[in-house]
């Protein structure tokens, strides 16, 4: 399966956030969208990627003044990306490799979406279930062998 299927499957929907605004603005965003991943655009181009994990990071640098923290200081400025035509196999080794739950999906400078390692789990089982019933399909209907005596 290619990173162009699972977002197939997930959907395009793509929440942002520009960097000069205050991390408190982008921990609302993802709670109310529900989301772990905004990507930072700025002036019409990807200038990073801000996850859960850099806003904790953000939250434990700033202390007291967390909320009022620029994006810009918080998010990953040089996330790995993903192509559209890699295999689901090489997504989940730079996952992995990079400890980065979430990859922008580039098809050279246009951003296409993001995945999630949830987005992967999901595709995973879907394929697999999709094989299971082909499997189980073709066993019910295995050609009857006909005698050779």
């Amino acid at each position: 399966m290619l990173v162009s299927e699972i977002l197939a499957i997930k959907g395009k929907v793509l929440f942002t956030i520009a960097p000069n605004k205050a991390l408190s603005e982008a921990v609302a965003i993802m709670t109310e969208q529900d989301v772990g991943s905004l990507v930072v655009f700025d002036k019409g181009r990807m200038a990073g990627l801000l996850t859960f994990r850099e806003v904790l990071l953000g939250t434990q640098k700033a202390g007291a003044a967390w909320q009022e923290l620029p994006v810009a200081d918080a998010m990953l400025t040089t996330p790995v990306v993903a192509a559209p035509n890699m295999e689901m196999d090489e997504l989940r080794r730079q996952m992995v490799e990079h400890h980065q739950r979430y990859l922008p999906v580039m098809d050279d400078a246009v951003l296409l979406g993001v995945v999630s390692f949830h987005d992967v789990a999901k595709a995973v089982l879907e394929e697999q279930s999709f094989e299971n019933r082909m499997l189980k399909n073709y066993i019910r209907n295995w050609p009857a062998e006909e005698d050779q005596a």
